[in-house]
């Protein structure tokens, strides 16, 4: 239950006095006052019609106006740009007993072909973006698993979504399918249903059958052929890129220089990346500028990489599983963490709570010391990459889509679990119980 003292009253304008609020996330206005060490301001936010009116000095705002947050931190609704929701929450009919990534694959398409129809896909989903919401989360992108028939399943639940929550989360999806589906006719289908979705053309940038290191020839076939499909239906491209601890793998170099050779103009987002952290420095230096030039985002999902990375029963893992994302900010690339998988083969946990996984991204990823604008790879950097850019912003006009923190800065927030948020969409308070797993009960016996 949030603090009664960070509560809104019920009005079309009021104020939120004494925040603390993220500089890099301020837009639309001047800083309010002059930031600390770790990027933070003291702010007051003007809230009128359900959208952000003013955000001001703190204390320019009269005491009438609205609570006094005590220098409680406002963020913005946060933004999940790589997650699986028609995967989510299948673990208790499908776990993975070895807890790595072939396991993992396989549980999930045994599950796939024998439970997901329509109805399963969309409960589920629903579940999850029910969760979501409960979070604070604004706006998310979901890969769905689209081989044979289950694109023509999955996506019209997608669509149908999409519209059900149009208003409360912006939904985008990216189909998933591994490379070799691109050398046959299927890939002009999926082309066509991913078009027809408003979608983005994806696919694992792997081979079922053929050895991928070194890269076979027809590995340029098939991405030239992704690559040529996306741009003659105006689609962007997301791809999961190198999620494997092989310093061998190169596969995120290779997907550069393909795109600019074939004069790709879409966005390309690029998940994963793991591989790049077991490579010789030069070596991941170089793959870094290649992506530069080619205008590739990058998305880690830190919290599912721990997991799956470098498990063997019994022994304790050597890396964290993590892509370099210091070196990719350093390099001018834009970088987002994401929350991937939720209690299902790929990781067994997971709540769609996207002030969650940022808090994990700075521990695992060293996102510290100081903090300063890493908030943005989980608002602002996601919206960006999705093409929502008054989105996860504290943005003078757009709406008063906000979470509420107990937590005055960023050791606090990072110490304690934000339970007590108060979640704001268009200015006025949501009901934060996420929803409970035994509405899925039923659906978990296997089939």
């Amino acid at each position: 239950m949030a603090r009664h003292f960070m509560m809104p009253p019920p009005a079309p304008r009021y104020a939120l006095r004494h925040a603390t609020v993220p500089a890099c996330l301020v837009a639309g206005a001047p800083l309010p006052s002059a930031p600390d060490a770790e990027g933070l301001c003291a702010a007051d936010l003007l809230i009128d019609g359900g959208r952000i009116a003013a955000v001001q000095p703190p204390g320019t705002l009269h005491a009438d106006l609205g609570p006094d947050l005590r220098r409680g931190m406002v963020l913005p609704g946060l933004v999940d740009c790589h997650t699986h929701l028609d995967k989510g929450h299948i673990w208790p009919r499908s776990p993975n007993p070895v807890g790595d990534l072939p396991a993992a694959a396989h549980a999930t398409q045994v599950d796939r072909l024998a439970n997901w129809s329509a109805e399963d896909v969309r409960r589920r989903m629903e579940f999850g973006l029910a969760t979501a919401w409960a979070h604070g989360v604004v706006a998310v992108r979901t890969h769905l698993d689209s081989l044979g028939p289950q694109a023509r399943i999955s996506f019209p639940v997608f669509r149908e979504l999409r519209r059900e929550w149009a208003g409360r989360i912006e939904l985008q999806a990216s189909s998933i399918v591994p490379l070799d589906v691109f050398l046959t006719d299927e890939a002009t289908a999926l082309a066509d249903i991913v078009a027809e979705s408003q979608g983005q053309l994806g696919c694992v940038t792997r081979f079922r059958q053929q050895p991928n290191v070194p890269l076979p020839p027809d590995f340029d076939i098939a991405m030239r052929r992704l690559f040529r499909l996306a741009a003659e239906r105006g689609l962007d491209v997301d791809l999961h890129v190198d999620e494997t601890g092989d310093p061998e793998v190169h596969t995120l170099a290779r997907v550069a220089w393909l795109a600019r050779r074939e004069g790709f103009a879409g966005r390309i987002l690029c998940g994963h990346c793991c591989s790049l952290a077991v490579q010789p420095e030069a070596k991941s230096a170089a793959t870094l500028r290649a992506c530069r030039e080619a205008g590739i985002d990058i998305v880690s999902l830190p919290t599912v990489n721990m997991y799956l990375q470098d498990r063997r029963a019994g022994r304790t893992p050597r890396w964290r599983g993590v892509t370099l994302l210091h070196e990719m900010r350093a390099h001018g690339l834009r970088v987002a963490v994401a929350g991937d998988n939720c209690r299902d083969p790929f990781h067994a946990y997971g709540d769609h709570d996207m002030l969650d996984t940022f808090s994990q991204s700075v521990k695992v990823a060293q996102l510290d010391r100081p903090v300063g604008d890493w908030i943005a790879s989980a608002c602002a950097t996601p919206a960006d990459i999705m093409g929502l850019p008054d989105t996860g912003r504290l943005k003078v006009g757009a709406p008063a889509d906000l979470l509420v923190l107990p937590a005055r800065d960023w050791s606090e927030l990072l110490s304690r679990h934000q339970g007590d948020r108060t979640v704001l969409r268009h200015g006025q308070p949501i009901d934060t119980t996420p929803p409970d797993f035994r509405d899925l009960d039923d659906l978990m016996t296997t089939a």
